[in-house]
């Protein structure tokens, strides 16, 4: 019998790599790379997300506004689309994206 397990690696530059990794073949792993989430750079604490301001068609195409606040970190996550909206000046403008854990609004670290 045949099974696979998932399993989802980090590399260095903040890229995924998700694979599958076979018990007949334990060495064995077909990865795909999963790029960093979009980042948004914005000048105000308030921000909002519709998932599609930068789609041609507007809102019909993304998810409902949701209106977010960034916390002391500096940073927030938009929990629909993945979209993170860093403050410019913060404490997160100019990290490495990649290494930042994942901040939903209203959570805390």
């Amino acid at each position: 019998m045949r099974s696979r397990f998932s399993t989802s690696l980090e590399t260095n530059g903040g890229v995924k790599l998700i694979g599958i990794l076979s018990r007949t073949h334990p060495f064995a792993i077909g990865a795909v790379m999963i790029a960093p989430p979009e980042t948004t750079r914005v000048t105000s604490r308030r921000v909002s997300c519709d998932g599609a301001s930068d789609i041609p068609g507007g809102a019909a195409l993304g998810h409902p506004r949701v209106f977010l606040e960034i916390d002391e970190h500096g940073y927030v996550d938009c929990g629909y689309c993945d979209r993170r909206f860093v403050l410019i000046g913060g404490p997160a403008d100019g990290a490495d994206q990649g290494h930042l854990p994942d901040i939903a609004s209203g959570a805390s670290l």
